[in-house]
């Protein structure tokens, strides 16, 4: 679903170092007129989901697309999916393979089953809607964390570079990514959730086989059937199915 050249109306920025670039964006969102990707080469105070920190080597990717959605919150944080499929797409571009690569739910890229990326979307509200939406992403580009930087029984995290032999610049892979989000937003703002989700559920991981979904007050566990059309995934379990709008997946 990737397209060619950078986005049209889309701003590009380059930081040598900020915060985090999700801090950035809400700096920048009051002055956006369209859609804006940053890249920092270095974050000082980057984090992960749940508030946790994200550790970034040098040579890694940290970069931000921030924009002004028109659609209702609920349907703005399906693009943390629409995100997913871009990151697939940058991989394959810059490795020339598809199948080493998988999308865990709700917002995790795999490669040979290990953690190579992660999304965060993060939003600030005016009323009952979204003034601004940031999908911060996380590469594993040059170098993975150690062990010892991720939460136990968590998914090992790896690199690109350590896994398929592919070196890419930060640069190099934003050149990738912006046009191949710009492809799958124009689906999403085009068709609806419908068609992404039929393209994440093809390169999703562990259909059809047992996992745990936590909670912040319980624990599921059982076989991962599908994700629905609100974004939740469906579980199979002993008292039936389940629809688990939020959770943290573990296989």
């Amino acid at each position: 679903m990737s397209t060619s050249g950078w986005p049209e109306g889309v701003a590009r920025h380059v930081l040598a170092v900020t915060d985090s670039t999700n801090a950035e964006a809400a700096r920048l969102a009051p002055s956006l007129t369209g859609s804006a990707w940053i890249l920092a080469h270095r974050q000082t105070a980057a984090r992960g989901r749940r508030g946790r920190s994200w550790a970034m080597p040098e040579g890694n990717f940290a970069a931000t697309l921030v924009m002004r959605p028109k659609e209702a919150p609920e349907a703005v944080a399906l693009r943390s999916f629409v995100a997913a499929l871009a990151l697939f797409d940058a991989f394959v571009g810059a490795s020339g393979r598809a199948e080493p690569f998988a999308l865990k739910w709700p917002n995790d890229v795999l490669l040979n089953g290990g953690k190579v990326a992660g999304i965060l979307l993060e939003s600030m509200g005016q009323g009952a809607g979204v003034s601004h939406l940031a999908i911060g992403i996380g590469v594993n580009l040059a170098a993975a964390p150690g062990a010892d930087q991720v939460e136990p029984g968590a998914v090992r995290p790896v690199s690109l570079l350590g896994e398929t032999g592919a070196r890419v610049t930060p640069e190099e892979f934003l050149d990738l990514l912006a046009p191949a989000y710009a492809g799958w937003e124009s689906v999403f703002t085009g068709q609806g959730f419908a068609p992404i989700r039929e393209a994440w559920l093809d390169r999703a991981a562990r259909i059809g086989e047992p996992v745990t979904a936590r909670t912040g007050t319980a624990t599921h566990l059982g076989t991962f059937e599908t994700v629905d059309l609100a974004g939740a995934l469906v579980l199979r379990t002993a008292e039936g199915r389940q629809a688990i709008p939020a959770a943290e997946v573990f296989f």
